[in-house]
């Protein structure tokens, strides 16, 4: 059986018994057309089911697409996608259609989806890098108008516009509030690669609330993971210490999943835990989670309006814009240390 074909402009004009150059006027509203055979084409499209290709009409004129290129580490992340949301409700209402890829933290992907983005003329292009990717070469299409804006992480070799969270100052109220509720042995649960921006930032706000607390920095309570296996593997190997730490500060929202698994498999539960990043589950916990909440879909708002500025004819020097971060205090966070630690 023959698939169905897609019907196409010429179908259109069959249809209706003019040209496809009458057809081609009508949808785009680039030239005169009587209202008889306006309407007599509007029926045609629908009655058809006609779709314009918009990627080929961009090409043949020369202009931009209408959409938004998104590369984001991990899709099924919930972070990424209330960020990719926020996108989205700013960039609709400038009739933008928002595209979105993974590049599973790999810059060779990352840079092979940025090459397909580019090759469809988008609009903007929005990236949250992958550690290692070189982004010097997008300087030639930011100079030529196309908005670039990084998201959650700096690019690299490339000064454009920056939205990411808080998260240094973050990391420091977290783990602040856990030493003034009588911890001094806090592990530290991060995600790697180390050189990762948020993973660097997070850690050196650790490290200054323990500074700002007069309390030294215990490289043996830092743990590395990827994944929450690797996190709960992590977590098993802090609390097995000789001293092990009253209290963990978990790096993001993975991090968190393998922090908890852990500590629920050991039955401990007199350790204090702050997670950074709010997770869907936090308040139904026992105790409920205390987090350092970001705000995703402040994030991506804030990259749309930047994004809608700058196609507007925005000039202005690039800029970083910092989406601050917030202590929800629930229960976990607020467990004291056990008599004797």
């Amino acid at each position: 059986m023959t698939p169905a074909r897609r019907p196409t402009l010429a179908d259109v004009a069959r249809e209706v018994g003019v040209s496809a150059k009458t057809v081609s006027r009508v949808l785009n509203e680039d030239g005169p057309s009587s209202p008889d055979t306006r309407r007599r084409v509007l029926e045609a499209v629908a009655k058809l089911g006609f779709q314009p290709n918009l990627m080929a009409r961009s090409i043949r004129t020369g202009g931009p697409d209408t959409t938004v290129g998104l590369v984001v580490p991990d899709m099924s992340n919930p972070f990424f996608g209330a960020v990719a949301g926020g996108i989205e409700d700013a960039v609709r209402t400038r009739g933008l259609t928002l595209l979105m890829g993974s590049s599973h933290d790999d810059p060779h992907r990352e840079q092979a989806l940025i090459d397909t983005f580019l090759a469809r003329r988008v609009s903007v292009l929005m990236v949250a890098p992958a550690v290692g990717t070189e982004h010097s070469r997008l300087q030639a299409h930011r100079a030529a108008g196309m908005p670039v804006v990084f998201l959650d992480r700096p690019g690299t070799g490339l000064t454009t516009d920056t939205v990411v969270s808080t998260n240094r100052a973050g990391t420091r109220e977290g783990v602040a509030h856990l030493i003034a509720g009588g911890h001094s042995r806090i592990g530290f649960v991060g995600d790697v690669p180390t050189r990762l921006y948020t993973r660097r930032e997070r850690l050196a706000g650790y490290r200054e609330a323990l500074a700002d607390a007069g309390l030294p920095h215990d490289r043996a309570l830092v743990a590395d993971a990827h994944d929450p296996a690797t996190a709960a593997e992590a977590t098993a190997r802090l609390l097995d210490l000789r001293d092990p730490p009253t209290a963990l500060l978990s790096g993001n929202n993975t991090m968190t999943l393998g922090v908890l698994t852990q500590l629920a498999r050991s039955g401990n539960k007199g350790v204090a835990v702050v997670a950074f990043d709010d997770v869907p589950i936090a308040s139904i916990l026992e105790p409920a989670l205390t987090v350092v909440a970001q705000n995703p879909t402040a994030v991506g708002a804030t990259a749309g309006a930047i994004a809608i500025r700058r196609l507007t004819g925005d000039r202005a020097r690039a800029r970083t814009v910092l989406v601050e971060t917030h202590l929800i205090p629930r229960g976990s966070g607020e467990l004291a240390p056990r008599p004797g630690r």
